[in-house]
């Protein structure tokens, strides 16, 4: 069989694959609720002024509701199938290296406009889909089951301070309130810009650094749901306006902060062949609010918080 009769079967697998992943929404992340909150995962975080109604719960995960707690090595620092070794691996060489991307002659999204560019892309994030498939049944098959006051703070530079109070929240396993500072504030301030914009620049190595593995592969499977119907999602501006902290604790050697972030942004869908725009309007902001929860190890410094899990406020 030929390489391109090869490369057109791998990326209708993709495809389809990606087809089962449900309708594309604009935005990074925007219309779903996803990730791993440690023991909390299946608990309801606690509402907080910008969440009365507190958060959409969480219906993908790593994690099963039926059994002790299940965390994927989401920081690199043990082994397992995320850390070190085979996972980490693959995950690193699909969306650091751009394997494909070498095979077409350029890199991981260099020269979008072309269809062999655009195919290549779709094996790479096809691919990546079933590798994270292959994880989680591998874990479920592993593992016997698997097993939630607020604060406010401002955005950086903005005028008002930064009460720092208790925080709430129960479940089955071991947890030890934290406190937050606000130089973590200003981490879960930064991370919201970072991680729009290396969304809107479908920029994977970014977003690899700034969330963990389970969240990488469910916005690359949005980016690559973007990709098979020809279209790229831009988003410009990012801006947080308003932040609440719902709860940060302490458990096994991960530390967890939720916070509800109001924010605008800049939100349109474009033809990636043409640049038309499609939906959306590059100069009108859009506001939203959601739920996003950050990991860290325990001990670490604010620079080291990751997006774990996101959920609709």
């Amino acid at each position: 069989m030929s390489l391109r009769h090869m490369s057109m079967i791998l990326g209708l697998a993709a495809a389809l694959a990606l087809g089962m992943t449900g309708d594309t929404f604009a935005r990074a992340g925007s219309g779903g609720s996803f990730g791993s909150r440690g023991s909390s995962t299946f608990s309801a975080p606690p509402s907080t002024s910008l969440s009365p109604r507190g958060a959409s719960p969480i219906d993908r995960s790593m994690s099963s509701p039926n059994s002790s707690v299940f965390r994927p090595n989401t920081l690199g620092n043990t082994g397992g199938f995320f850390g070190g070794g085979f996972g980490r691996g693959l995950l690193g060489g699909f969306l650091g290296a751009g394997l494909f991307g070498l095979l077409f002659g350029h890199g991981l999204f260099g020269g979008m406009g072309g269809g062999s560019s655009i195919l290549g892309l779709l094996i790479q994030i096809g691919l990546l889909f079933l590798v994270v498939k292959l994880a989680l049944n591998f874990f479920r098959s592993r593992q016997p089951g698997f097993a939630g006051s607020g604060s406010s703070f401002t955005p950086a530079g903005s005028s008002g301070g930064a009460p720092f109070s208790g925080f709430g929240g129960g479940s089955s396993a071991p947890r030890e309130k934290i406190q937050i500072q606000p130089a973590d504030f200003n981490t879960f301030e930064q991370r919201l810009s970072e991680i729009e914009t290396a969304f809107g620049q479908e920029n994977f190595e970014a977003l690899r650094h700034l969330m963990t593995p389970e969240m990488v592969s469910y916005f690359s499977e949005q980016l690559a749901e973007n990709a098979s119907k020809g279209l790229v999602n831009k988003v410009g501006a990012p801006k947080l306006l308003q932040g609440d902290l719902a709860e940060a604790w302490r458990e096994g050697g991960s530390e967890y902060a939720t916070v509800a972030m109001h924010f605008q942004l800049t939100d349109w869908m474009v033809e990636r062949s043409t640049g038309r725009i499609v939906s959306g309007d590059p100069s009108r902001p859009d506001d939203a609010t959601e739920v996003w929860t950050f990991v860290r190890p325990a001990g670490g410094s604010p620079v080291d918080w990751k997006l774990s899990a996101l959920q609709q406020a």
